[in-house]
């Protein structure tokens, strides 16, 4: 039988006990740090945790980077006021306080995925001596810590360099730039595709958990996402060749556990919507009306109230949302040639994108638009961050992209969150809030 995840916190008690970078993360209610981690099936058991931390209810990852992403970047707006700490962000700036529960929600869930994904990785060889099942609690953990990593990368100017250890009398966590939090990301990946290689996955470890993460193609886009991001553009391209992009991983869901952008957003019109078929894009870049990406992200009812909905994949209660869609590989790999300044092959690469066919793609995007033209390194990046914005749309990735390419800043509301105060109050080293 599957083992799924045994957290069961309330959000109170996730904001005032687990936002710092270093904390006691246990349950009190619940089993000891040595219980938890006594044998591969309990060490696994957390494991497959990670990802329920990751996208289940308002205060997962899930749920706080796209809502965040989508509302800085202006591919939503704040359909209730009421709603306050998305309001702030959707106003951007100065509005966005250092109290702001989805942001401190964000920093305190990444936070806890960073220090749970430690606590495994750091036993796992440990206690597991069958090298096959050790591998897969590697691989699969090791995707949810670089998922943290990466957004912490995404949205703060600077990262923890760790999460401290219980067996140290370190109080506090020295912060790193945010590129180097990318080069966090990809070492980490780097050490489970190496152990993979080494030991192959074993059946048993496969068999006692849920088959929506593909753990190895997962890890390689992954390492190609945050390499790119970090400016390593041959890693980048190595690893999005090693993935295959007939494959999916994705969160799954359940009627017990939604997909909570359907169950908070979709479902009330309550929270938020999306702005319109601009996809929150200016005008020059906006996209072609008849891009067959646009109905699958943006419903446009018969009836006009609201006149467009949210769609894709949040547009029902168990639909599940991609870890990473093969159209991003593609993209990653024509952004790779673009700026190692090799223009032909990299307008290639977009074209695959630009042309693949709804049927072709294994989540059903696709542009079906005809091939695009660029002849300079600028237009070929400027359609590059077009189709990132079109094909990723409400994936979580908005912000850096709009910072990576250099778009104006009129375009965004902010260019990084502020630290909660929860982090400033317990840790000395916490960086200074960005001006904006």
């Amino acid at each position: 039988m599957k083992r799924y995840i045994r957290y069961s916190l309330l959000s109170a008690t996730i904001f005032s006990t687990l936002v710092a970078c270093k904390k006691d993360y246990r349950d009190p209610s619940g089993p000891s740090s040595e219980e938890a981690y006594s044998s591969p099936t309990t060490l696994a058991s957390d494991a497959v945790g990670l990802r329920a931390w990751y996208a289940k209810d308002r205060t997962g990852l899930l749920y706080t980077t796209v809502t965040s992403g989508s509302l800085l970047t202006g591919e939503t707006f704040v359909t209730n006021p009421g709603n306050t700490d998305e309001a702030q962000i959707g106003a951007g700036g100065s509005s966005i306080l250092n109290t702001n529960a989805v942001v401190t929600g964000m920093w305190a869930v990444s936070n806890k995925i960073r220090y749970e994904a430690d606590s495994i990785l750091r036993r796992t060889n440990t206690i597991v001596t069958d090298k096959g099942f050790a591998s897969g609690i590697i691989g699969y953990t090791s995707i949810f810590k670089a998922l943290a990593i990466g957004v912490q990368a995404n949205f703060w100017e600077q990262v923890p360099a760790n999460t401290g250890r219980p067996d140290t009398t370190t109080t506090d966590v020295k912060f790193i730039p945010g590129k180097q939090g990318y080069t966090l990301a990809v070492a980490t990946l780097d050490n489970a595709i190496n152990t993979i290689t080494a030991t192959p996955i074993g059946s048993n470890f496969t068999a006692s958990v849920p088959d929506s993460v593909n753990i190895i193609n997962t890890l390689y886009a992954l390492k190609a996402r945050y390499a790119l991001y970090a400016g390593d553009y041959a890693t980048a391209m190595a690893a999005a060749n090693k993935v295959d992009l007939s494959v999916r991983s994705f969160h799954a869901f359940n009627p017990q556990i939604t997909n909570p952008i359907f169950t908070l957003v979709t479902a009330t019109n309550n929270i938020y919507n999306v702005i319109d078929s601009s996809m929150g894009l200016p005008v020059a870049i906006q996209p072609n009306l008849a891009d067959q990406r646009i109905p699958f992200y943006i419903l446009r009812p018969a009836s006009q109230k609201p006149r467009f909905i949210i769609n894709g994949f949040f547009k029902g209660n168990v639909t599940i949302v991609p870890i990473y869609l093969p159209g991003e590989i593609m993209l990653i790999k024509a952004e790779c040639f673009a700026r190692q300044h090799d223009v032909p092959n990299g307008l290639i690469a977009l074209n695959k994108v630009v042309t693949k066919q709804i049927s072709a793609d294994p989540f059903g995007v696709g542009a079906q638009l005809p091939p695009v033209v660029a002849t300079t390194e600028p237009e070929l990046l400027n359609l590059i961050y077009q189709h990132r914005r079109i094909e990723l749309f409400m994936g979580a990735q908005e912000l850096e992209d709009s910072r990576r390419f250099g778009r104006p800043q009129s375009e965004r509301k902010r260019n990084y969150f502020p630290y909660p105060f929860v982090e400033r109050n317990d840790n000395p080293n916490t960086p200074p809030d960005p001006t904006f």
